[in-house]
């Protein structure tokens, strides 16, 4: 974990509370900010994600809001389906008059809204969809993303992969973007990690529809050395109950893309493997006091803890308002174009940066091991990962980037 700095307190501190004594709330014309999501298709991930949007909302609201107008949330459901959130996003836009669109919880949903950006000239901050195509091949300048991407977050578990020293990989991911880039990803980073790599086996399942049964059989009739698993949600918990039958994790590493959040690992609960290398949030564990102050205002709003979803929604409206500050309170498109490229914010993680070459965001995750804990599933031996420092060479980000 990253060591307390002076910096970090005193950054902590400031988020904390707001002084009673200068800030006044918000009591001009409000800010609107449209937001699209799978709520309905995802709530593990995304009612959580909403409660730290609010949570955002309300502490700068709370601070005086923007230039003293406040922030105010307006949100649609995309029923996890490209068209319909195009469908709303227009509809945002002609009968709610928002000024600045975000969200996208799937990869698919966030490329056709990444797209809807570049065609009416708006600006979109793409806070959870993980396709790299976002910022890469299909990025454009209307479009910024947060969360770290699935490259950022493949690369930073490749390491732990090659250190098994491995020869035999099997892979299992759920059938669409998200899951065809993860899976391409780590084959390429893994293979240049680790030369004389093989992959004896490759399962891609309808997303959402695993046959669990047969994916977990069928890698186990591969007799592979390790498993790169990237399913999540309702598939992972299927999978890891017929894996565990099956005995496919006895004597068997597996590295897994996001199985350490708590929406999944809560889901598990006594099910919970031993031992997997992933990308999680063990919030019960992180010391900063960036996060304490995140932690406590959460759980004091909420009654609840929070999960992933909730730092993500957290640091989305976090960085839209760093990004309105810097243009005076503007909405106007190129001018949060200007606003967010090299803009840094603060965040539960600590500081981030936008970057200006891919519009990628620095945020990064924990990286530990799963372990079942009394029945309940945690992430123990983790370390929190810049995102900076997980990411291609900026000649190859020019090469992908079409403008």
């Amino acid at each position: 974990m990253r060591q307390t700095t002076r910096r970090s307190l005193l950054l902590a501190a400031a988020a904390a509370a707001v002084p009673a004594a200068r800030a006044q709330p918000a009591a001009g014309r409000p800010i609107r900010i449209g937001e699209i999501n799978s709520y309905k298709a995802q709530p593990a991930f995304l009612e959580p994600y909403r409660k730290g949007m609010e949570l955002a909302v309300a502490q700068v609201n709370a601070a005086g809001g923007i230039g003293g107008r406040p922030l105010e949330l307006v949100v649609r459901d995309d029923n996890g389906n490209p068209g319909d959130a195009v469908r709303a996003a227009e509809e945002l836009y002609t009968r709610e008059k928002i000024d600045v669109l975000t969200g996208a919880f799937l990869s698919h949903v966030g490329l056709a809204l990444t797209d809807f950006a570049r065609q009416k000239q708006r600006f979109y901050l793409a806070s959870e969809p993980l396709t790299d195509k976002i910022v890469w091949e299909n990025g454009n300048r209307y479009t910024f993303r947060l969360r770290p991407s699935t490259w950022m977050q493949v690369a930073m578990l490749v390491p732990e992969a090659a250190a098994l020293k491995k020869k035999r990989w099997a892979i299992v991911y759920p059938n669409y973007e998200y899951g065809q880039s993860a899976a391409a990803t780590f084959k390429k980073l893994l293979a240049a990690a680790q030369p004389g790599v093989e992959f004896v086996a490759e399962q891609a399942a309808p997303l959402g529809k695993v046959d669990a049964g047969s994916v977990a059989q069928a890698l186990a009739d591969a007799k592979p050395d390790a498993i790169f698993n990237v399913l999540f949600a309702a598939d992972l918990a299927k999978f890891v109950r017929e894996g565990n039958t099956r005995g496919l994790f006895e004597q068997r590493p597996v590295v897994s893309l996001l199985s350490g959040e708590p929406e999944y690992l809560d889901t598990l609960k006594a099910e919970t493997p031993d031992g997997w290398i992933v990308t999680g949030y063990p919030w019960y564990a992180i010391r900063t006091p960036e996060h304490r102050a995140f932690l406590d205002a959460y759980q004091a709003r909420f009654k609840d803890y929070p999960r992933a979803g909730s730092v993500v929604g957290y640091n989305a409206i976090a960085s839209i308002a760093a990004g309105l500050r810097r243009t005076g309170g503007s909405a106007d498109t190129e001018k949060l174009i200007a606003a967010f490229r090299g803009l840094r914010v603060d965040t539960p993680f600590g500081p981030i940066v936008y970057r200006a070459q891919d519009h990628q965001s620095t945020m990064g995750a924990y990286v530990g091991r799963t372990k079942n804990d009394g029945g309940k599933g945690v992430m123990v031996d983790f370390k929190y990962q810049d995102g900076a420092k997980f990411q291609p060479a900026d000649a190859d980000i020019k090469a992908w980037r079409k403008e």
